[in-house]
């Protein structure tokens, strides 16, 4: 199956970038689409970290204001640590440095879970998902770099309570449900894995 881009302009060239495309496919059932004029966002790749402590079954996630979650109750998202790779980084290195940055907390064994594309229809930005491993005894806090306008409030629970965050609604973005319902099912391998 073939496609072409007809034209491609940049219609927005902000914090994020849009382009919009005219663009014709192949389709299933033989023959070629009429064109088609989609907008989409140019984000940099995005970097999400589990942080487990497989020692004290505990996770570490961090609490911050989301534009995007103007539409919740509550726009104060519970969610992994998380980054664009913005840099010439790679996406482990990423996930250590915002570790850092966003929750006070040095990573050890990192893990990748998948990468994915949270919204085909509408933005290029993949993600890359970790777990990664950590001593929790400590964590807790607020981080975030002020030129960037973070205020992260960090949230250390055990493994039951987060998965009860994600039940109920609370943790309600897809990087942080995906990472918890992988731990879920990976729960006593990793446990095994990281117990030496």
């Amino acid at each position: 199956m073939k496609y072409q881009i007809v034209s491609r302009d940049r219609v927005f060239n902000g914090f994020y970038k849009m382009d919009k495309f005219v663009f014709t496919h192949d389709l299933f059932t033989g023959g070629t689409s009429p064109e088609i004029t989609r907008e989409l966002m140019i984000r940099p790749d995005a970097v999400c970290v589990l942080l487990f402590d497989p020692v004290l079954d505990q996770v570490v996630l961090v609490e911050q204001f989301r534009i995007g979650g103007l539409s919740q109750d509550n726009p104060w998202l519970l969610e992994l640590v998380a980054g664009l790779i913005d840099k010439d980084e790679s996406p482990e290195e990423v996930g250590r440095r915002e570790a850092v940055e966003e929750a006070g907390i040095e990573l050890g064994r990192m893990k990748q879970i998948s990468k994915y594309l949270p919204s085909p229809g509408g933005s290029n930005e993949e993600v890359y998902l970790f777990i990664a491993e950590v001593d929790s005894s400590n964590a807790g806090g607020v981080f975030g770099l002020e030129h960037e306008g973070e205020d992260i409030r960090v949230a250390v629970m055990s493994v039951d309570d987060a998965w009860h965050q994600v039940q109920k609604g609370r943790m309600n973005n897809a990087a942080g449900i995906m990472a918890m319902q992988w731990l879920q099912l990976n729960y006593d391998q990793i446990k095994q894995e990281w117990s030496s």
